[in-house]
């Protein structure tokens, strides 16, 4: 008897299996339940992924202008604050030193409030401040936070100093204002520059055409895909309408649409946003940081006593530039009258402010230092209030502007991102039912 044979082994051809397999496929792509599977697949993932990409763009919108609102206007509008508040403190204790052992609580006031100022504007910039800024010992918060108080305590030596009649309180006081101006008021400006920079590049996010144009361009790519699904499911069936398919257009198209009207509704509300609000606010703001730098300089040229040429010098090159550049740029950017005519009211005080500033420099010179000091604290502080004045209210206007503005195109998106994603998936989910419901027939 035999032995029973063995059968021979089953020899495995994985590369030939892989072959077949990409040729089978191959064969049903070019069936029309194969283009039907592919045309649903492509929509779905076509439809979640422009979806989800338009979405976070409108997001993103949102979040630029909720930081317009929130934190870079109101920090720009803090910085402001912080600087002028720093400088018409130093301004204001340099003319209570005039008057020698006087302290009037009026004056006593003004600095006390402008401190509290300054402190209440820098504690909002520390508490929007990042972690790095605060520990690096360079960065403007740093050195407002180590500085302000070491600045009124000098103040407070000087003053006590000044009230009993010892000229060392001169030397206070000439070391208050040099740390204010050589520290806290460059800080404060450095400050003020970041954060208006921050203002501009939130309003450039806001009405990014680039982000406008990848929406739209993603949102009609998605169009033409589904026209050219319903033209071959109608080509194929014999059928005029797609119920399915048809949904998925309309949802597509409505998200379009939607995008694109609120889109170029938020660009319009930014654009004015930079037009009533932003770019006056800026202009206003450089002619007020330039008249209290000029009140400064006033006042710093008497406490000198002699040696102030450099302040006096100082005093002109700043009054040039507000009385031929920024208070006329400021009054041809009005675009509301109320703000025009504040405007106008600066340009006319700031005349009638120099013209005391003139009779001050008059007495100082012939040697009438009581004469120029009354002149000083009187009239010519008058006239600097007005002109100040007149700027904080122009400001104000504008910057309620820009607030009104920056509400309405944050209105404008209310709603789109759910929107965006709710017509995403009706434009999936249409899609999907439309063309099952062909493939069904083909079982």
């Amino acid at each position: 008897m035999s032995a029973p044979t063995v059968p021979p082994p089953v020899r495995i051809d994985p590369a030939g299996d892989q072959s077949r397999r990409v040729a089978e496929l191959r064969a049903l792509s070019r069936t029309t339940p194969g283009v039907l599977i592919l045309l649903t697949l492509a929509l779905v993932l076509v439809s979640v992924l422009v979806g989800v990409v338009t979405a976070i763009s409108v997001q993103t919108r949102a979040q630029a202008l909720d930081n317009l609102s929130a934190r870079s206007g109101p920090l720009s509008v803090a910085a402001q604050d912080l600087y002028r508040s720093l400088s018409d403190a130093d301004a204001t204790t340099n003319g209570a030193f005039l008057e020698g052992g006087a302290d009037r609580p009026a004056v006593r006031y003004r600095y006390e409030k402008d401190i509290a100022e300054a402190e209440h504007a820098l504690a909002i910039a520390l508490a929007a401040g990042e972690p790095a800024d605060l520990a690096d010992p360079d960065s403007p918060l740093a050195i407002l936070s180590s500085h302000l108080l070491v600045y009124t305590e000098v103040v407070e030596t000087a003053r006590n100093n000044n009230l009993q009649g010892n000229p060392v309180g001169a030397a206070y006081q000439r070391e208050a204002s040099t740390l204010m101006r050589e520290k806290l008021l460059p800080a404060a400006r450095v400050l003020y520059d970041t954060e208006t920079q921050g203002v501009a590049d939130d309003q450039d996010t806001a009405a990014s055409w680039l982000a406008l144009a990848v929406e739209v361009l993603l949102g009609l790519g998605t169009l033409v895909l589904l026209v050219h699904a319903q033209r071959f499911v109608r080509q194929r069936t014999r059928r005029r309408i797609n119920v399915g398919l048809a949904v998925a257009t309309v949802a597509a198209l409505a998200s379009v649409v939607w995008v694109l009207a609120a889109s170029l509704g938020v660009m319009a509300k930014v654009q004015a946003s930079h037009e009533h609000g932003s770019d006056q606010t800026k202009v206003l703001a450089a002619a007020r940081i330039n008249v209290l730098a000029a009140r400064g300089d006033e006042t710093l040229a008497l406490v000198a006593r002699g040696t102030g040429a450099e302040f006096e010098d100082n005093y002109k090159a700043t009054r040039k530039d507000l009385a031929t550049q920024e208070l006329p740029e400021a009054r041809e950017l009005a675009t509301d009258e109320d703000v025009r005519a504040d405007v106008q009211t600066a340009i006319d005080q700031e005349i009638a402010w120099h013209r005391e500033h003139v009779k001050i420099r008059a007495a100082d010179d012939k040697g009438d230092f009581p004469g120029a000091v009354e002149v000083t604290l009187g009239p010519a502080s008058a006239g600097f209030d007005r002109v100040d004045q007149a700027l904080n209210d122009a400001i104000g206007q504008t910057t309620a502007a820009f607030d009104q503005e920056v509400s309405q195109a944050s209105g404008a998106l209310t709603g789109l991102v759910v929107g965006v994603i709710l017509l995403a998936l009706v434009t999936a989910a249409g899609a999907a039912t439309g063309i099952w419901q062909r493939l069904k027939e083909y079982r």
